[in-house]
């Protein structure tokens, strides 16, 4: 079980948490296990069992490193997506997760929209936006940047069909990063994000993300996979960029067939 520590929480947070089904705690219960608190004026998630608390910061750390000394347009992500000289695809993120590869793209100049289903994911996305939108370094980049809360099948079928709030937008690219129920996979991670694989788990219903997901794209759709894992929707990519531990598989669209 997961909460909202309201103690020097802002109200407002306070609210939007239990509008996404999350209960408020004054002290966590004997069956939480995981807790977000309101820490130095940004939101994170702590295990009771881990020391490493996981929140979303743009502003600083590895983002700043990144931003600053990542290689830019030679960033396998950005290669991925198919960003050349004069080319900035407007891309739809549809597993938004804590917003690493978005913001790497928004950093080298695309429009991002975001779609998270997890309520945990969604407010510390939310939160490391709103403060990335407060920084001189990082405001133009976070206001190319769009987060919307919702199961990314629903939207994509939403938007295949010409329908939902993302009707009337054009994606060059869909990009999908689900994340992929493998056991040694958190074993590896980094541990402070052992809180968040633990607790969002594998999606184990992200073979439904591609079909829709080719309907929508106009130039490619992108998934990010373990290097080893099996493709998505058990089909073969039409071209593949490797890397050591991860491997980005490239579709191409496929128009709904005629009525």
């Amino acid at each position: 079980m997961i909460g909202l520590i309201r103690t020097n929480t802002p109200p407002e947070l306070c609210h939007e948490a239990q509008s996404l089904g999350l209960p408020l705690w004054d002290t966590p219960p004997s069956d939480a296990t995981h807790c977000l608190y309101w820490v130095d004026k940004h939101l994170e998630l702590r295990s009771l069992t881990e020391k490493a608390p996981v929140f979303v910061d743009f502003v600083g750390g590895a983002a700043a490193h990144r931003r600053q000394f990542g290689g830019g347009r030679g960033q396998p992500v950005a290669k991925a997506v198919g960003i050349k000289s004069g080319y900035l695809p407007r891309v739809l993120d549809a597993t938004a997760g804590l917003g690493r590869d978005a913001f790497v793209l928004a950093s080298l100049g695309c429009q991002i929209t975001l779609i998270e289903r997890t309520p945990v994911a969604y407010l510390l996305l939310k939160d490391g936006l709103r403060r990335a939108q407060q920084d001189t370094h990082t405001t133009e980049i976070a206001a190319r940047m769009a987060l919307h809360f919702g199961d990314g099948r629903e939207w994509l079928n939403e938007r295949a069909a010409g329908t939902g709030l993302l009707a009337a937008q054009q994606f060059d690219v869909v990009y999908l990063d689900p994340m992929f129920p493998e056991p040694g996979k958190r074993a590896k991670s980094k541990k402070d994000m052992a809180a968040f694989q633990t607790l969002i788990g594998g999606d184990e219903d992200s073979d439904a993300l591609l079909a829709p997901a080719r309907q929508i794209a106009l130039k490619r759709v992108t998934v990010k996979r373990p290097r080893l894992a099996p493709h998505l929707a058990g089909i073969k990519p039409d071209f593949v960029l490797e890397g050591e531990s991860t491997r980005f598989d490239g579709y191409l669209p496929i128009k709904p067939a005629a009525l």
